[in-house]
């Protein structure tokens, strides 16, 4: 079974030194590309969700609204770059003649490019990808998804729990898809001390994507604000 870049920098071989030199310059070159392809983005809005979720659900057209919408509203969309909602969010952002950026990784399935980021970018490291997440955006927006939504969702939340990013909003988006999510921090991990009860205000809810953007309109107003 072959290893991947993420895996071997986290398990790192014989010849660590000359190897993690190769490895920096590799890092160092693949951050600096991204950084310079994004420097004009000034007011993006991260999307995340299912890789799986294909044209005709509700989820793929409510996205496709949503970043259509986005564009309108001067927002440059940006996903991982893959199919399912992601491609829903670059879908409606280009229809709607926006800057649509897709950030694809290396990944064993799922993760082919598509079509409708019209500036598509590519990452071996998941960490350097999940850099510019954060970096070009001033919202997530977090439709139904996997494992990669999740640690997406919960990666904001920490950002913003320990004030790394300010008026910064996670907007989940289904309302009754999220809920059980939200019983649960506010009932058995909040109630448990493990967070404090006002950690859970920190995520807001959605049904429609005049909703959403109402959310980032907000938000980027208040950024704007403390610039």
């Amino acid at each position: 079974m072959g290893t991947g870049r993420d895996e071997q920098l986290l398990r790192p071989p014989c010849d660590v030194e000359e190897a993690d030199q190769l490895r920096l310059e590799r890092i160092d070159e693949e951050i600096g590309a991204a950084f310079d392809s994004l420097r004009d983005v000034e007011a993006g809005v991260s999307v995340f969700g299912s890789a799986r979720i294909g044209a005709g659900h509700r989820w793929y057209e409510l996205c496709r609204e949503t970043g259509a919408e986005l564009a309108r509203r001067g927002f440059a969309v940006i996903t991982g770059g893959g199919p399912g909602l992601m491609e829903a969010a670059n879908r409606g952002a280009a229809e709607a003649g926006g800057t649509s950026i897709g950030l694809n990784v290396d990944l064993p399935h799922e993760q082919a490019p598509n079509p409708y980021a019209n500036r598509p970018l590519h990452f071996h490291y998941f960490f350097a990808r999940k850099l510019m997440f954060v970096r070009y955006a001033r919202a997530f927006v977090i439709f139904p998804g996997g494992f990669g939504t999740l640690d997406e969702l919960f990666e904001s939340l920490t950002l913003i729990q320990t004030h790394r990013i300010q008026h910064f909003p996670t907007i989940l988006v289904d309302s009754e898809h999220w809920r059980p999510l939200l019983e649960w921090l506010e009932t058995d991990v909040a109630v448990d001390d493990l967070i404090e009860a006002r950690d859970a205000n920190l995520l807001l809810l959605a049904d429609t994507a005049a909703e959403i953007c109402d959310h980032v309109t907000r938000a980027s107003e208040r950024q704007r604000g403390l610039a």
